[in-house]
Parts: structure tokens; C-alpha cells; sequence
């Protein structure tokens, strides 16, 4: 009776074992392998928006540029100059878009007199890197890339960022983790906790409801990519950050919910911004409120002497 107990206890711990491993496979595929959106598609799309200007690009001053990232692999940028000036702007796209994406704010960045540097994170685009960690690797890729454009540029020049969404979430961490050689930063829908960001979309997409997943996939996330969900909380470095933040995030915005927005802006010290816009889906403030957007980044860049 005794054998027959443990050989069934046996075969229940192994089914357990295998599902556990299944699912921390599968859900951790989900995250380091995450979809990407089609270059083509989104060049189509910035094209039929008039975001993106064929023409402007191909006449455009630029220079193409490969980084070396502290993690082993290129990252492709592309340095962009229509304007006589140092004063630059580094732009961090979103998680399964790339640096076509990034050219709608460059463009307003260029009307507000700075040139500006388009990049792919890692394992977007023409970069290298075999895994998204949703910033933090890409915090260290960041670094570099802003490291490289301080000395194109010279200590004295104006130098800011702008990142949207995991580019958002990448610039906090950047700036609250390592030495900040940038004069100031603006964050568009950031997610301010990792952990929960994971869980909100798990109880959108899934039937799933309990931490005991996350715990799951944090375990083999650190087995296979070196890191866990909590290591990525733009929220835990904040109040690190001292150089002028602009927060910007929608209110109809469903997938990183507004108040991750509001919380990081109460938590940062110092000078700050904070403009959250009635319409707009996820990034997509700038979208649906170009106007209003773009005086909000000039206020915000007058407010702190950034801009005539």
C-alpha cells in the first residue's frame, strides 16, 4: 500500500513538474521572442498617415550609425541633421515597433530646433540581440547610444531622450540606474512595474488571475535570460532620476493603464511635467492630439530652458 502511494504521489509530481515547465516555457517564449510588427507594415501605415515623409528622408542630412551594445551585439541608429545645430534628441520606439516609427517625432523634435537619433532596440529592426526584456537590457543599450551621440556632440550641447512605452519604461531605468550624461527626458506611457504590467495583460488576454504564474515565469526568465520580472520596475529606480522629466500618457489607454503614469510622477523629485490627454488609445497621444502635443513638449522645454 505504501509503494503503491509514493508511485502514485511519483507519477502526480511529475505531471505537476511538466506542466509547470511547459508553462514557464510558453509564457516566457511570450516575452523574450514577443511578435514584431512587420517593417513593411509599418512603414505602410507611417506613409498613409503622412507621419513618415519618403521624400524628407531620402534629401534629409543623416548619418548611419552601428553601436556597440555593453551586451554583446550592433544596434543600428541613424543620426539625423536637418537642422545646423547640436541640440539632440534620442528617440526610444516601442516594444515591436522600430525606428520607422520614431520618425513622426523627429520631425516634430526638428521644428522645435533639435536634430535627432533613431535607433532599434534590440532584436527590432536591423539590430542584433536574440531576446526583448522589455528594458533591462535595453537600459545598458540606452546608455551606449547616448554615450556615443555626448561625444559626437560635445559636453556642452543640449541632449535629451523621448521614449514611447517599453522606450519610456528603457529611459527611466536608464536614467535612475547608470550616470546621466542627458539634460532631460521625456517619457510617453511608461509602465511604472513590470510585474504588473505582466499581470494586467495576463488577466485581459487569459483566464489567468493568480501571482502564481508570474512567480512561474519569473523563475524561467531568470534561468534563461538572466533576469527576473521585478529587476524591470522603472518605479523602484525614479527616485534616482534629477535631470526634467515630462510625463505624457492617454486616459483612454487600456493596455498600460494611466495611473502607472501618475504614479511615476508623483514618486520623481525635482522638476517635472505632467500632461495626460483625454483621447488617445495606447501611444497614441501624439496620433490623436499632434497639436496639443507638440506645445505641450514646448512648454515643457521652455519651462526649463531647453527652448527659446
Amino acid at each position: 500500500m505504501k509503494r503503491r502511494f509514493l508511485y502514485i504521489t511519483g507519477i502526480f509530481s511529475s505531471l505537476v513538474t511538466a506542466v509547470l515547465t511547459v508553462f514557464g516555457f510558453v509564457a516566457t517564449n511570450r516575452l523574450m521572442y514577443v511578435k514584431m510588427k512587420d517593417p513593411d507594415m509599418v512603414m505602410e501605415r507611417e506613409i498613409v498617415a503622412k507621419r513618415f515623409d519618403e521624400k524628407w528622408y531620402e534629401t534629409v542630412r543623416k548619418e548611419e550609425l552601428w553601436i556597440d551594445s555593453p551586451n554583446g551585439y550592433p544596434l543600428k541608429a541613424i543620426f539625423l541633421k536637418p537642422l545646423q545645430t547640436d541640440q539632440t534628441v534620442i528617440i526610444c520606439h516601442g516594444v515591436t515597433e522600430n525606428k520607422i516609427n520614431s520618425m513622426r517625432y523627429a520631425r516634430l523634435f526638428e521644428r522645435l530646433g533639435f536634430n535627432s537619433v533613431v535607433y532599434d532596440h534590440r532584436r527590432h529592426g536591423d539590430s542584433g540581440g536574440k531576446t526583448t526584456s522589455f528594458g533591462y537590457y535595453e537600459k545598458s543599450d540606452l546608455q551606449a547610444v547616448i554615450q556615443l551621440i555626448r561625444e559626437k556632440i560635445g559636453p556642452q550641447a543640449l541632449l535629451g531622450t523621448h521614449g514611447e512605452s517599453m522606450g519610456a519604461a528603457t529611459t527611466i531605468l536608464y536614467a535612475g540606474t547608470y550616470v546621466d550624461v542627458a539634460d532631460f527626458h521625456i517619457v510617453d506611457c511608461p509602465f511604472s512595474d513590470f510585474t504588473e504590467q505582466v499581470l494586467h495583460v495576463l488577466r485581459m488576454e487569459t483566464p489567468l488571475r493568480s501571482t502564481m504564474a508570474l512567480r512561474i515565469a519569473s523563475l524561467f526568465l531568470k534561468m534563461r535570460d538572466g533576469y527576473t520580472l521585478n529587476l524591470v520596475s522603472p518605479r523602484e529606480v525614479i527616485g534616482h532620476v534629477h535631470k526634467p522629466m515630462l510625463f505624457i500618457h492617454s486616459l483612454e489607454d487600456e493596455f498600460i493603464l494611466p495611473y502607472m503614469t501618475q504614479e511615476l510622477y508623483e514618486a520623481k523629485e525635482g522638476e517635472k511635467m505632467l500632461k495626460l490627454f483625454e483621447k488617445g488609445a495606447h501611444a497614441k497621444s501624439f496620433n490623436d492630439n499632434p497639436v496639443e502635443y507638440e506645445k505641450t513638449v514646448k512648454d515643457f522645454l521652455r519651462l526649463y530652458n531647453f527652448a527659446e
